[in-house]
């Protein structure tokens, strides 16, 4: 019986409010009707656009299109970064033109740095994972083609308002005592050395 009932009140709110409306429209009589059609608030009445966090969060979920799919689980792709990092923006906008699926690392912090040792062989940003494979800065070119190795379309497959989020530290960091206490100051990212010509990154 509960089942049932569940079933039957997940069935009426799919079909009073539709996974694609972007408008609540009350009436005058405080009827509620949901559409995907801008339109004009009737006398009396109001017309409210549903949240345009919300739709981009589910865009951001959308599953993967089929030819992304397999090669993202075989070769994911990871980009390391820095603020203040004209490269890894560079590097950033490819994967974004060319509709890579990544995930994005921030670098930031001592033990970010030694993390990145270990990962990439190196110290520079932006770098680059493409399944087991790491790239130390920016260069188009072995980007491409090693995207290209990998599998992935050269145009862009990704659903519409796909997102890669927000860059996350490379190494968690523990969460803050409860008591209040002095900190020392937080460290400052190593200060970027001039890059190599041939690196197109920023070495810590």
């Amino acid at each position: 019986m509960r089942l049932q009932l569940a079933l039957l009140i997940a069935l009426t709110i799919a079909a009073v409010f539709p996974a694609h409306a972007q408008y609540k429209v009350v009436g005058p009589d405080g009827k509620v009707t949901y559409t995907d059609r801008p339109v004009v608030a009737p006398a009396g009445g109001q017309v409210q656009p549903l949240r345009a966090a919300v739709a981009a969060a589910a865009a951001a979920r959308a599953p993967l299109p089929l030819e992304l799919r397999g090669v993202a689980e075989r070769f994911p792709v990871t980009l390391y970064t820095s603020a203040d990092c004209p490269p890894c923006d560079s590097g950033r906008a490819m994967l974004q033109q060319r509709g890579i699926p990544f995930t994005e690392r921030l670098v930031s912090s001592d033990d970010d740095t030694a993390a990145l040792q270990r990962i990439t062989n190196g110290r520079t940003v932006p770098a680059l994972t493409v399944g087991g494979q790491a790239l130390r800065g920016f260069l188009d070119a072995d980007w491409q083609s090693t995207l290209d190795l990998a599998g992935y379309p050269k145009e862009s497959k990704l659903p519409r308002g796909w997102s890669a989020g927000p860059a996350t530290p490379l190494v968690a960091r523990a969460p803050a005592p409860d008591a209040p206490a002095a900190r020392p100051p937080a460290a400052a990212a190593p200060a970027p050395a001039e890059p190599a010509p041939a690196s197109g990154g920023i070495r810590f």
